[in-house]
């Protein structure tokens, strides 16, 4: 059938990743740094996601397409263990405007004295897996933290002993997909010619899908890049390095 349905520039892209989270039904997805259709009939051809390319690389057009299937939109989705709001109603929000890829300074600082506050040493972002862009500049010649979210909140000198000067990624492998933080992960050790990987987790067995996810990634990149495992303990020690 004719319809409207998604067309996305491969030129124009940069796979900087907006529009993933802003397209519900979860048809759009990066491929060798590149934003994809995943299927006609996964698009329902409404265009909440070309608010959200700076490249203006997503455009809506006519041509012939499978009907677009709610059916297996839901399938779909669960299957990537997403949480979706109903299908079948427009989405007006987009993505959200605080997934876009920045990179920063971090402070040089790293020790507070008495009376003085701490300085974070966060260098970019998003730093949620989900959302960091996998070919973000950040991540060229960079040492790559992945961290299971849980990590800094038990480990207190997380920013001056684990972060700095480090590029960063969490996520929480209990939660979350990890199949698709396999997937993610190996887009962007593909794309980025990475320093160092150091991958923090706790010291709860859930916690090694995130160590998992990772030496998977790295051997289906096919690159040789010096990985480390750090585990913490829930009291806030570290238990093994």
């Amino acid at each position: 059938m004719i319809r409207k349905i998604v067309q996305i520039d491969q030129k124009k892209c940069n796979g900087c990743g907006l529009c993933v989270p802003a397209c519900a039904e979860g048809a759009i997805r990066i491929v060798d740094g590149k934003a994809v259709l995943s299927a006609d009939n996964l698009c329902d051809g409404l265009g909440a996601c070309l608010g959200d390319c700076p490249q203006d690389a997503i455009a809506i057009i006519e041509r012939e397409a499978d009907e677009f299937d709610e059916a297996a939109v839901e399938t779909h989705l669960k299957e990537n263990k997403k949480v979706s709001a109903p299908v079948a109603e427009p989405h007006h929000h987009g993505g959200c405007p605080g997934a876009r890829a920045m990179s920063f300074g971090a402070s040089s600082s790293t020790a507070a004295g008495k009376g003085e506050s701490a300085q974070s040493q966060l260098r970019q972002w998003p730093v949620q897996l989900n959302l960091v862009p996998t070919t973000a500049p950040y991540f060229q010649n960079a040492d790559l933290l992945i961290t299971a979210d849980c990590v800094p909140f038990a480990y207190a000198d997380y920013h001056r002993e684990f972060l700095a000067g480090k590029a960063v990624v969490v996520g929480c492998p209990k939660l979350d997909d990890n199949q698709h933080y396999r997937d993610k992960l190996t887009e962007l050790f593909k794309a980025s010619s990475l320093k160092s990987i150091t991958v923090l987790r706790m010291e709860v067995p859930c916690c090694g899908g995130i160590v998992m996810a990772a030496r998977q990634a790295l051997a289906a990149s096919g690159k040789e890049i010096p990985f480390k495992e750090v585990t913490i303990g829930i009291r806030g020690d570290v238990v093994q390095d």
